[in-house]
């Protein structure tokens, strides 16, 4: 138990098993719990166990006797399972499965009557690896900038209550967590009463329990209590921010207590939970506590409850993970769910895109398509970006991300990331957009950030992966000082607004070669303008007295490891030299210029001031930026589960239907009454 595997993936079969036997229907009922406890070691088995065999239950529910019951008659040991303190979306009565589970030899982790495997673990652990300390307070950094909590169905953008009351948590009435530390409903009258003893004048706010609020399980309190000093408060806030505003924290057991820790309080403790007892937080009823007696620091007593007790699983790649996969499998889920929720109107959007954005945002409530911009004013609203004028002013706006897909999007090849920009759009110079303020806040990274970043650098570099990813053999290159040169879509958006005087293939590669005479330049064609599908073809004699070499139909990738500079206007084939340390000149002003990452011969934004690294632009632009999709799973999931599916041709590809039907849009796309 002492030793800091939980950070390990673990791939199913690995582990050795042992038959566990269970006498509760939940167990049945739960897929995902089966199979976390299965990756864990723990077999689950119907029948009669022996003696060296073991019986689950879970924690102290109202059926854990009957296991409990069994493991005295037979011999067998106990183990007690809980959802780890780290969990979904919604509560598990909701019927959403675990992010993690806490299996327990000793006891639960809420019974204070005996020392459970997490009090050994935070007694008798060094807790002074620097490793381990470093990547709890990095866990806590990001649990923190997430806004993640047990559970998660709430709008972090949601107002709390004016800063400067006093907040007393709420449970739900009759939980083990209660009964078991040492509680009852006697407790949560005394908290109250000194919550307003030990704060003269201050405001009283207490905060409803989730499922209480759901209409699940009542609370310990209840409109009645209010007073003109004490407010009942169930609006669905972010934990993390209620806790900012608050200028003292009263709990009995609530996990929300053990998260008060980590947002820099020292909460008053009425009941015995697992987070008291370590000198982090006051204790009003101690006696149980007693045989804790040591002082840990907050990064000591997160690195134990979040670290090394729990097994957290990764459900895109189905096996046991580390914390950090677990937080990012969160972060994309809960993402989702907050921007999604409230449903939303797209306007303008061609036909053939609908399904991809269904699949993107209509997880919780289907998109709808009105055809005038003031049909749906109660829904958000999006355009594509590049006709913001068919739908709302205020409209957000979508594009494909910057690692799209395994096949161009004029072949109607559906999108593994889109960007959804609530400002501008990246491409856009003449206003800010989201990209801009993540790039600025990216120049100051942790160095979890950094770690994280470099290595989504290292996995697309190593797996030659770019936006399109449509591979194609390298030819023989001339020797010499290579310059490669992207041509684009000349009628793209991007090179409508942000390429400035130098706005045409032809332009560039004419600046590129009276720059460089004796350089040898080789051009590679856009996809799109290589498979007809859009303008931008250059004359082949002209082209013949510019470009050494035409490398149309090869693997970006691979020309970006053979070349010693990239010159564009905008293209995202310059980010992609940057990953590769290729230096990259621009004409134009593409969302990775002017931030002191490329010689720039365009106007760049002036705003543009931050000097984010390489790691910082990387983890604003394919981190924070675009929303994920895998294919596998049908569901949001993080960057580096999109890296994996196209590294594993695990991705859509185009097939003969797609390109009959990507030349059936260019037929129709005269007729928007078909099309659109």
């Amino acid at each position: 138990m002492g030793s800091d595997t939980a950070h390990i993936s673990e791939p199913a079969g690995t582990t050795t098993s042992r038959r566990v036997f269970y006498y509760n229907a939940g167990f049945l009922r739960q897929r995902r719990i089966r199979r976390i406890l299965s990756l864990a070691g723990y077999d689950l088995a119907l029948g009669k166990p022996g003696a060296d065999d073991l019986i689950a239950v879970w924690g102290h529910s109202p059926y854990a006797h009957r296991g409990e019951a069994m493991a005295r008659r037979s011999g067998a040991g106990l183990i007690r399972v809980e959802d780890g303190f780290l969990r979904s979306l919604h509560p598990g009565r909701d019927g959403e499965p675990p992010l993690g589970l806490v299996i327990d030899h000793r006891g639960a982790a809420f019974d204070s009557a005996q020392p459970s495997d997490l009090e050994i673990i935070l007694k008798t652990h060094p807790l002074d690896d620097t490793a381990l300390l470093d990547r709890a307070r990095a866990g806590i950094a990001r649990l923190a900038e997430a806004h993640l909590s047990k559970y998660n169905a709430f709008d972090p953008r949601h107002p709390c209550p004016d800063p400067g009351y006093v907040l007393v948590i709420d449970q739900t009435r009759g939980d083990a967590s209660v009964t078991f530390g040492g509680a009852d409903a006697n407790t949560f009258r005394e908290m109250l009463y000194y919550a307003q003893e030990d704060n003269p004048g201050a405001r009283i706010l207490i905060k409803t329990h989730p499922e209480t609020d759901a209409g699940h399980r009542q609370g310990y309190f209840s409109a009645s209590d209010e007073t003109d000093r004490i407010t009942l408060f169930s609006d669905p806030v972010s934990p993390w921010a209620l806790l900012e505003g608050a200028i003292a924290v009263y709990t009995v057991t609530s996990q929300l207590g053990f998260e008060a820790i980590f947002a820099g309080h020292r909460p008053r403790v009425f009941g015995q939970p697992f987070y008291a007892g370590w000198d982090l937080s006051d204790d009003r009823h101690p006696l149980r506590l007693e045989r804790r007696a040591r002082s840990l620091t907050r990064a000591q007593l997160f690195a134990g409850a979040m670290l090394l007790y729990p097994k957290w699983y990764d459900p895109y790649r189905d096996c046991l993970c580390d914390l950090d996969t677990a937080i990012s499998t969160l972060e994309a889920e809960t993402r989702a769910w907050r921007e999604d929720h409230k449903g939303w109107a797209a306007y303008g959007m061609r036909l053939w895109k609908r399904a991809p954005l269904q699949r993107f945002f209509g997880r919780y409530r289907r998109l709808k398509f009105p055809k005038s911009a003031s049909a749906l004013p109660d829904r958000p609203a999006m355009v594509w970006a590049s006709r913001p004028e068919v739908g709302p002013k205020a409209a957000v706006r979508i594009e494909d991300g910057f690692l799209r897909s395994r096949g161009l999007g004029a072949d109607l090849v559906p999108p593994l990331s889109l960007v959804a920009d609530d400002l501008g759009i990246y491409y856009d110079p003449a206003c800010e957009s989201r990209l801009e303020r993540l790039i600025a806040l990216r120049a100051d990274l942790r160095p979890d950030q950094r770690l994280r970043a470099e290595g989504v650098i290292g996995r697309l570099t190593g797996a030659g992966l770019s936006k399109y990813n449509l591979g194609g053999a390298l030819p023989d290159l001339p020797p010499g000082h290579r310059i490669l040169v992207p041509g684009q879509v000349e009628d793209d958006a991007s090179i409508r607004l942000g390429a400035g005087a130098v706005n045409t293939n032809l332009a560039l590669l004419e600046l590129v070669r009276d720059k460089n005479p004796g350089a040898v330049i080789l051009y590679k064609p856009h996809p799109d303008v290589e498979a007809g599908l859009r303008p931008g073809a250059i004359d082949p004699e002209r082209m013949g007295t510019l470009a050494d070499l035409v490398v149309g139909g090869t693997d970006p990738a691979a020309l970006l490891a053979e070349v010693q500079e990239v010159w564009t206007m905008t293209s995202l084939l310059g980010f992609e030299a940057l990953l590769r340390g290729v230096p990259v000149t621009t004409t134009g002003a593409p969302f990775y210029a002017g931030w002191g990452l490329t010689r720039d011969l365009g106007t760049p934004p002036p705003r543009r001031r931050a000097r984010p690294t390489l790691a910082g632009l990387v983890h604003a632009t394919l981190i924070d930026y675009p929303r994920y999709f895998d294919p596998q799973t049908a569901s949001p999931c993080p960057v580096e589960v999109v890296i994996d599916r196209l590294s594993n041709g695990e991705a859509p590809r185009a097939g003969a239907a797609n390109r009959a039907l990507a030349k059936l849009q260019g037929l129709f796309a005269s007729y928007a009454g078909l099309w659109r």
